[in-house]
C-alpha cells in the first residue's frame, strides 16, 4: 500500500476509531508518517489504540465524546483546530440493537439515525471547508450493504446508510473540484467487536477482517465516489438490478440469519 502522506496529512481524524476498522485504518495510517485524532465514546479503548499507534511513531490526540450529542462540534474543534487535517474517517455508525422497527426504543432509533446521518454530515462539513482551502484532502465514510435495500431487524441503521452513500457521492461531485477525495465504502459481513455486540457471530471464513477492509480503503481513496469490498461486489450488483422487493427479501433473509432471529413473516 502506498499513501500520499502529502495529500492525506499530516494529521488525519478517525470517528470511530478505537476498535475494528477505524483502528486497523488507523494503524495503517501512522505507519504511512500520518498523525492521528481518534474520537470515540469510551477512554480506555481509545488509550490502548493511542499507545499503540505512538508505538508506530505518529503523534496521538483522543477525543471521548458521543457523535449524537449536538455540541459534540465545540469539542472536535477545540481538539484539532490547530491541526492541518488531511483526512476524515467517518467510521463511527454501528447499529445499537437488531429486531422489529417499532420494539425499538424510540430513542434508540433517533440515535442511530443522529449517529449515521448527522454525525457525519456535520463533521464533513467542517473539514470539507478546510479542506476545500487548502486544495487537497480525502473524506472516507464507511458504509454497508445493508444500506442498499431493505433491511429487516436494523431498519434505522440501513436507511441511514442509503442517506451515507448518496450524501457522499453527491460530496464527491462537489468536493473533487478542489483537490478533495470523498470515498463511500460499502462493507458486508466484517468481524469486528461491534458485529459482536449485536450477538453476529460469522462461521470460520465468513466474514472479511478489519484489516483488509481498511487496505481496501486506503487502496482506493482517488477511486470515488463507492468502492465495494471484493466479497460483496456480486451482491452489490445483484440487489441494484433485480425488483426492490426481491431485494429485501433477499437482505431480510441475510440479515435474519446472521441475527438468528425469526417472527412471524407477513402475508
Amino acid at each position: 500500500m502506498s499513501l500520499d502522506a502529502q495529500r492525506y496529512g499530516p494529521w488525519a481524524v478517525i470517528a470511530g476509531g478505537s476498535e475494528g476498522i477505524g483502528s486497523a485504518l488507523a494503524a495503517m495510517l501512522a505507519d504511512a508518517g500520518i498523525n492521528l485524532v481518534l474520537i470515540a465514546r469510551k477512554v480506555e479503548p481509545l488509550k490502548q489504540v493511542a499507545a499503540e499507534l505512538r508505538g508506530r511513531g505518529a503523534e496521538v490526540r483522543t477525543l471521548a465524546l458521543d457523535l449524537t450529542d449536538p455540541a459534540m462540534l465545540d469539542g472536535v474543534r477545540a481538539a484539532t483546530d490547530d491541526l492541518d487535517i488531511g483526512l476524515l474517517v467517518y467510521n463511527a455508525g454501528a447499529s445499537h440493537r437488531t429486531g422489529m422497527f417499532v420494539d425499538w426504543p424510540l430513542e434508540d432509533v433517533i440515535k442511530v439515525i443522529r449517529l449515521n446521518t448527522e454525525g457525519q454530515a456535520i463533521l464533513a462539513h467542517h473539514f470539507g471547508k478546510r479542506m476545500a482551502a487548502r486544495g487537497r484532502g480525502g473524506i472516507v465514510i464507511m458504509g454497508s450493504l445493508a444500506g442498499n435495500a431493505g433491511s429487516p431487524s436494523v431498519i434505522p441503521y440501513a436507511g441511514a446508510k442509503a442517506f451515507s452513500q448518496i450524501f457522499a457521492e453527491g460530496l464527491w461531485w462537489e468536493l473533487k473540484q478542489h483537490g478533495v477525495d470523498v470515498l463511500h465504502v460499502v462493507v458486508g459481513s466484517t468481524d469486528t467487536p461491534a458485529m459482536a455486540r449485536l450477538g453476529i457471530i460469522f462461521r470460520h471464513n465468513e466474514a472479511d477482517q478489519p484489516e483488509d477492509v481498511a487496505r481496501i480503503t486506503l487502496d482506493n481513496l482517488r477511486n470515488g465516489p463507492v468502492v465495494v469490498v471484493p466479497s460483496m461486489q456480486e451482491r452489490f450488483e445483484m440487489l441494484a438490478t433485480i425488483d426492490r422487493g426481491a431485494a429485501t427479501e433477499s437482505n431480510g433473509a441475510l440479515v435474519m440469519s446472521n441475527t438468528k432471529q425469526t417472527w412471524e413473516k407477513a402475508d
